[in-house]
């Protein structure tokens, strides 16, 4: 009988104003169904209720804070018991900063601490309180992050390397042809216009096929200039997507158009797409004008 794979779960904690919330986006981004601001005491519930499900969730990530009040302060015992009452993958992550730069973190957003009116509006007094409360969920802590001086940037790529086997796996990326007849693509970050290379609609034997089929790939890439084109366009895309991922993006889509986007669009969407899936990247291929105006 196979073994039914542990559902992995992270427990995101911390300070208030040391990134938290950056981290959630993160792990939402690299495949985690993200929850913030649950109360210790219902973690277990909610775990029970994920394996129970019909998608039955591999991977969960649960933010848990002061916010909660006085239920946080069962945390310490919760988190110490939910690996060993369910099969779980269970992996806590802290997350602080210094007092001054979470002090100022509030005073350049203008938000409000979560302990702010318990404390009557004294920063100082709600950080140490706090700081103090987390003492002994810190010391649970498979992983930490001080984040004093990390960038928004920095801490995203710090998630990444700790919870992908492969950073390249954070970045989505779309490659979708177009003709330009029917309007740009406006989803796009990079397009590039390849009505530049010879026309196999003018082709009577090629008109009515699509890039999807040899014989107009074939044509396309015929050409000198056709083929040169896509030499530089893959080594441009391997200069420029290693800035991305390490700039944090988690989604990219490539566009490529010609008039009727039937023939040389979608030529280059195919070989652009199966080059980036020979180099390891998460790809989809999309032909948004590959079905109008056939006869």
């Amino acid at each position: 009988m196979q073994e039914t794979e542990k559902m992995h779960v992270i427990v995101v904690t911390g300070m208030s104003g040391s990134g938290k919330s950056v981290v959630m986006d993160v792990l939402e981004d690299i495949g985690y169904y993200c929850i913030d601001n649950l109360p210790p005491q219902l973690m277990e519930r909610f775990v029970k209720i994920c394996q129970e499900s019909e998608n039955h969730l591999q991977k969960l990530a649960i933010a848990a804070d002061l916010r909660s009040g006085d239920m946080f302060t069962d945390a310490y015992h919760v988190l110490t018991e939910l690996e060993h009452q369910l099969d779980l993958d269970v992996k806590i992550l802290f997350i602080e900063a210094n007092d001054q730069v979470i002090i100022n973190r509030y005073k350049e957003t203008r938000r409000k601490h979560p302990l702010d009116e318990q404390f009557r509006g004294c920063l100082h007094d709600a950080i140490a309180y706090e700081r103090e409360q987390l003492h002994r969920v810190k010391e649970l802590a498979d992983f930490y992050i001080e984040t004093s001086y990390f960038t928004t940037s920095q801490l995203k790529k710090q998630i990444r390397e700790i919870f992908l086997d492969n950073t390249s796996d954070f970045l989505s990326i779309k490659v979708t042809s177009f003709g330009f007849k029917y309007g740009v693509s406006t989803e796009s970050d990079l397009v590039f216009d390849v009505r530049c290379l010879p026309n196999p609609y003018y082709i009577s034997e090629l008109r009515h096929h699509t890039g999807l089929e040899t014989c107009v790939q074939d044509y396309v890439m015929s050409f000198t200039q056709s083929q040169q084109l896509l030499e530089k366009l893959e080594n441009l895309l391997d200069f420029l997507i290693p800035l991305y991922i390490q700039e944090g993006k988690s989604r990219l889509v490539i566009a490529f158009g010609c008039t009727g986007g039937k023939h040389r669009s979608i030529t280059f969407t195919e070989k652009i797409g199966d080059y980036l899936i020979s180099k390891g990247m998460h790809v989809t291929k999309q032909h948004r004008d590959i079905g109008k105006d056939r006869s």
